[in-house]
């Protein structure tokens, strides 16, 4: 390497790298690859955890 030029840390690298989500949101359970509902960029194990995620986040905003 030439002089002033300097390696990206790998800190910096890993940070940019997002966590694999492994648990639903809502219920904390294992994802499955057979049973996955994907909304918002977030992962739930079915649509029923999705719609109680929402209905908790809808009351603990008000």
């Amino acid at each position: 390497m030439a002089q002033g030029q300097t390696e990206a840390p790998t800190e910096e690298v890993n940070a940019k790298q997002e966590e694999k989500q492994t648990n639903c949101l809502a219920c904390n359970k294992p994802l499955r690859k057979v049973r996955i509902y994907y909304r918002n960029g977030k992962f739930y194990c079915t649509k029923r955890c999705w719609q109680n995620f929402l209905e908790k986040a809808k009351s603990g905003a008000k």
